[in-house]
């Protein structure tokens, strides 16, 4: 995998199934609009074998959403431990609100622990934070997600990986 950055032109392209959310940041924007950033490590690569075992190519990555107004958040976690929500799916559609303004219906399921965020947003950036590294879990460690364990990594804007 070349690509380090996308937008919502790569929508169909990407998925979601299983990353790891780690936090997420709400950043006020002008007119009631704002940014929802979510920390993540993003399954760049799914390598499954013959006997249908899977290790991942994964790397911590800032998923934002832009423009974003009617925010909801219902996640619960009652009964068990703590730890990073586990996307099931992110889904989209066109919310169209006037001739000149359309933007979209966005819901993040979460197949751990249950619940959802949705809101409306104009689109989206998602940026890889490190070089993905070869993993046999889903789940960066955090000292993976801080660029150790794999050797200092560093992506550059052309998306070459340098060593550190």
């Amino acid at each position: 995998m070349n690509k380090t950055n996308w937008t919502e032109a790569d929508f169909e392209s990407l998925g979601w199934h299983d990353n790891h959310v780690h936090g997420f940041t709400i950043r006020e924007g002008e007119y009631g609009a704002g940014l929802l950033i979510l920390d993540l490590d993003y399954i760049c690569e799914w390598l499954c074998g013959s006997d249908k075992t899977c290790t991942f190519m994964l790397a911590p990555a800032d998923l934002t959403f832009h423009e974003v107004t009617n925010l909801r958040i219902n996640v619960d976690g009652t009964g068990i431990s703590l730890g990073p929500l586990s996307i099931g799916e992110v889904t989209r559609e066109v919310a169209t609100h006037t001739d000149r303004h359309t933007s979209y219906r966005w819901r993040i399921v979460f197949n751990f622990p249950q619940g959802e965020i949705s809101f409306e947003a104009s689109g989206f950036t998602q940026a890889l934070r490190a070089a993905p590294i070869h993993s046999p879990q889903q789940c960066l460690s955090a000292e993976e997600r801080r660029g150790k364990g794999a050797g200092e990594r560093d992506v550059a804007a052309d998306g070459a990986t340098r060593h550190g």
